[in-house]
């Protein structure tokens, strides 16, 4: 859930500082307050898109940013721990700075991340309804995406393993349509790799061959600088008055030493070995330098090589191991061009293999798509009866996709696979009785709308992982007893999470569990918006207000102490 938000320099706020509270929190205001500027700052921290118009006028950035308390369950925690960021407690901070250019800085828990990773993230915490988004509602192409969120848990296990066959489904019509829609092309491709290959093939390279043959180079050509640091090493050594003519002679002394003191013995033992070690080190080197003689036809030979292998690297690979590997990938090329006919057949046989099981998994996909069509038009049935629409009829149509150029005949009828199988799924609604089901888009109004979207998100709520839902004026268009019962249900919702509701209808105000107010104003030719949170009789005087519109009573506020008792035994009750 979101436990505190700060917002600086944002639209028409300066600073401001909120915290939230389990349950559900209304917010209300008068109009132009910056109620819904509250909203838009918190999609932008979630990952909304940005604007330099959203900071405040006279200053450099616009800054957001908002604690959670995550669940480990949450989706976001794996995308989080994918990323190598630290949490505490289930704790994350999300920020996001806006300059007056446009530009957006986000972090989580101190990071830099992406704009696409805050989304990502921002999607799994926070669910945003506005007014605005009752058009996804009247839009038929998402209209699966969410039956396949509500059926998620049966559909899941058979979503996947066509999402497996369509991926190889595309992969294996895209390489059958390269090898046999342009002939032309691949008789060119066939030549140059052909002629790159031969080019591989007569370098004859040996693994690793640049690397020994630098190491070879730096050794030849340096030769004359080995031979004295050997020689001056040996005789460093060896020699009258040397090295080893005075550890000798420690060596006696010891010895003779240990045969007084037996406790001397280990460390004469040390000096010996240390002795003949050097002994044979020395006559190491002397056969070392004696071997060494300098051959230039032989650096000649390794710079000639060097050459002819950095000319291939240009071409095929960083070094001799990928310019072997890039001749070994095209040389199954070769044999796959030169025997396109039966690498076509092979494909095209495993193309329809793939075809049919992909089938066999979109009809899966439908018919448990069926099923929980079904459910779902029950359950939002069930909703709409407590919205007093109980005389309204909803369901889902499923319909055959238009046919694409892609399609597949299959047993004589054309099938056109999508990447989420081959089902079109419609809602259909009628309001009144004997109305023919129609579609959504063409019948609902404004306030059945609203209704439909409060049942649909009562439903998907307990299907989404999100911590927080924040609705937006979504109970516009209602009033009296439907607006009790969007009440009712926005507080069912928020029951065990936490509901963010924006709102003009008293009686929704009255069932908060929090009740915060937003007010602007005036400070020399500036606007400042400020949130305070409303004690009980604060309360009483804010419904008032929603309920008279202009002018406080006595008798509003009776209605609005009767709205809040109203509300305190629904809570109880429930």
């Amino acid at each position: 859930m979101l436990i505190e938000l700060t917002i600086k320099n944002f639209a028409i706020i300066d600073e401001l500082t909120i915290s939230f509270e389990k349950g559900l929190t209304v917010l209300t205001g008068e109009t132009g307050a910056g109620k819904s500027i509250i909203i838009d700052a918190i999609g932008l921290l979630t990952g909304g898109r940005g604007s330099s118009e959203f900071v405040r006028y006279g200053t450099n950035r616009a800054e957001m940013e908002g604690l959670f308390t995550v669940e480990s369950t949450n989706p976001c925690i794996i995308k989080v721990n994918e990323l190598g960021i630290e949490t505490e407690e289930g704790m994350l901070i999300l920020r996001r700075d806006i300059s007056a250019n446009g530009k957006s800085i986000c972090r989580v828990n101190g990071k830099l991340v992406t704009l696409a990773i805050l989304r990502e993230i921002g999607q799994a915490l926070v669910d945003i309804h506005g007014q605005h988004e009752h058009q996804s509602i009247m839009q038929p192409e998402r209209h699966l995406s969410m039956l396949d969120s509500f059926a998620k848990d049966s559909l899941m296990p058979t979503l996947t393993e066509y999402h497996h066959l369509y991926k190889k489904y595309q992969q294996l019509d895209k390489q059958v349509k390269q090898m046999t829609d342009n002939e032309q092309a691949l008789a060119h491709r066939l030549d140059l790799i052909q002629y790159q290959l031969k080019e591989i093939e007569n370098a004859d390279l040996i693994p690793n061959e640049d690397e020994l043959l630098s190491e070879e180079k730096y050794k030849l050509a340096n030769s004359e600088k080995l031979y004295k640091t050997l020689h001056d090493s040996y005789y460093s050594l060896y020699g009258d008055g040397k090295g080893l003519d005075w550890l000798s002679l420690a060596m006696n002394h010891m010895e003779e030493a240990a045969s007084i003191d037996k406790e001397l013995s280990e460390m004469q033992e040390t000096i010996s070995n240390c002795f003949y070690l050097l002994e044979e080190a020395s006559f190491s080197m002397r056969d070392r330098f004696e071997q060494l003689e300098f051959d230039p036809n032989r650096l000649n030979f390794i710079e000639t090589r060097l050459n002819e292998i950095n000319q291939l690297k240009r071409k095929y690979g960083e070094n001799v191991a990928e310019i072997m590997e890039y001749a070994a990938k095209i040389e199954e090329e070769i044999d796959s061009l030169l025997n396109k006919d039966d690498r076509i057949q092979k494909l095209e046989a495993e193309l329809e293999a793939t075809i049919l099981d992909m089938l066999v998994e979109a009809k899966a996909l439908t018919k448990i798509r069926v099923r929980e069509a079904q459910e779902l038009s029950d359950q939002i049935h069930k909703q709409l009866r407590a919205l007093y629409m109980e005389k309204t009829q909803f369901q889902i149509e499923f319909k055959e996709k238009k046919h694409s150029s892609k399609a597949r005949t299959i047993d004589g009828a054309p099938i056109t696979f999508y990447d989420n199988g081959i089902d079109s799924v419609e809602f259909l609604l009628s309001t009144n009785p004997g109305e023919p089901l129609k579609p959504l888009s063409k019948v609902a109004s404004g306030g059945e709308i609203s209704r439909i979207m409060l049942a649909m998100k009562t439903i998907f709520s307990n299907h989404q992982g999100v911590t927080s839902l924040i609705f937006d004026e979504v109970d516009t268009g209602v009033s009296g007893r439907v607006a009790q019962a969007i009440a009712e249900k926005i507080h069912h919702i928020s029951v065990g999470s936490q509901v963010l509701c924006i709102t003009h209808l008293p009686q929704v105000a009255a069932m908060a569990d929090t009740h915060l107010y937003i007010s602007k104003q005036e400070l020399g030719d500036r606007v400042l918006t400020s949130v305070v949170p409303l004690t009980k009789e604060k309360c009483i005087d804010e419904v008032a207000r929603m309920i008279s519109g202009v002018e406080v009573t006595q008798l509003t506020k009776q209605h609005a102490q009767e709205l809040l008792d109203l509300a305190d035994k629904i809570k109880n009750n429930s």
